[in-house]
């Protein structure tokens, strides 16, 4: 049975870091930069948007590696062993991120973009709105389920079990189904391109953050140590990873100044299907939990695991697919801006209602 002793595939414990708990402002300071600097220095963002290489760019790229190497650190694939002990919670995930999550958000998108505001954008816009919202409704969280678990005081080695098992399917499963929605709302796939951003982005960060936990556990003397070795190195690098997050909001927001400045509407158009769709999945999610009598340290971070994306993925997939100054790009910087405060108030709700899970 998985329980809340420490064990060497725990995940990451202590105190929420001042960037992780104000994340929402920065993201917000950093758009304001970004649009100021887009204005004041064109040629700078020009000449930054012409080193790509494959219609990957090459600047983005080294700031979503830093922003996810640090995260694959903590995912302990060993601690899959787990999975059968106690499968409900996984279930719910799985159902959710996998079979649920993806096709409601390009349903909301379909909904908003191309009929309820169809008068207000352009089809060509459209489409990239859609694919925004495709892309982060199919990347299911890595980084910032560790801080909302941590908030609902969830069981933090189970929260670890479904993040891997996450990861593991999301290696597989999320160029096709990208692409099967992309397809399905008559954007064209650009399959080389979307299969060489998972391979990017996913499974070679997957791959580093293995070997240097490996490595480290390899020094340590003992499991304890090995663990207490992985907390500290994961502590050091999240600096980075924060940064990196920060500057690619900064130069997204660059080359997107000129639309956002011109239509300052846009962002609260783009927040409408995200903001339903999280509170809905998180309504479906926590919901099966609550008829299912899943444990509540299991339910909450279960259900916002499902609510939450992995928006770096996302931004990294849409500027490698749409490039840096396309509606997706702008869609899947947006998620950030609107996921952070959204979670948090589905934290609050969650612990209010504690009382009626299960303990255990």
């Amino acid at each position: 049975m998985i329980t809340e002793r420490a064990t060497f595939a725990e995940a990451p414990t202590g105190e929420i870091g001042f960037f992780e708990k104000w994340l929402s402002a920065w993201v917000a300071l950093c758009i304001a930069a970004g649009i100021v600097m887009g204005s004041v220095l064109p040629g700078s963002f020009q000449v930054l948007a012409s080193l790509e290489y494959a219609s990957v760019n090459l600047v983005v790229a080294v700031l979503i590696w830093g922003m996810v190497y640090p995260m694959m650190v903590n995912v302990d694939f060993t601690s899959l062993r787990h999975i059968g002990d106690r499968p409900k919670g996984l279930i719910i995930t799985i159902v959710v991120n996998w079979l649920i999550k993806p096709f409601t958000m390009a349903a909301l998108g379909v909904l908003f973009f191309k009929v309820l505001f169809a008068g207000l954008i352009s089809p060509a816009d459209a489409n990239q709105y859609v694919a925004g919202l495709i892309l982060l409704g199919a990347a299911p969280c890595t980084a910032m389920v560790f801080v909302w678990s941590q908030l609902t005081r969830g069981d933090p080695t189970y929260t670890l079990v479904q993040v891997s098992l996450n990861d593991a399917i999301m290696v597989f499963a999320f160029a096709p189904i990208v692409a099967l929605l992309l397809g399905v709302t008559d954007i064209d796939v650009p399959w080389r391109t979307l299969v060489l951003s998972v391979g990017l982005y996913v499974v070679i960060p997957l791959i580093a953050g293995a070997v240097t936990r490996g490595w480290l556990a390899g020094r340590a003397k003992d499991r304890e140590t090995g663990g207490t070795a992985i907390a500290q190195f994961t502590k050091r690098v999240k600096p980075i990873s924060v940064a990196a997050l920060l500057a690619t909001v900064i130069l997204l927001f660059g080359f997107q100044g000129s639309v956002i400045l011109d239509r300052p509407a846009l962002i609260a158009l783009i927040a409408c299907p995200l903001l339903i769709q999280s509170y809905g999945i998180f309504a479906v999610a926590f919901g099966a939990a609550y008829f299912w009598r899943v444990p509540f340290n299991v339910a909450a971070p279960c259900a916002l695991i499902g609510t939450s994306n992995f928006f770096e993925l996302a931004v990294a997939v849409a500027i490698s697919l749409f490039g840096l100054n396309s509606g997706a790009a702008l869609t899947t910087v947006v998620g950030v801006l609107v996921e952070v405060p959204v979670m948090l108030s589905l934290v609050a709700f969650a612990n209010r209602t504690r009382r009626l899970f299960p303990a255990t």
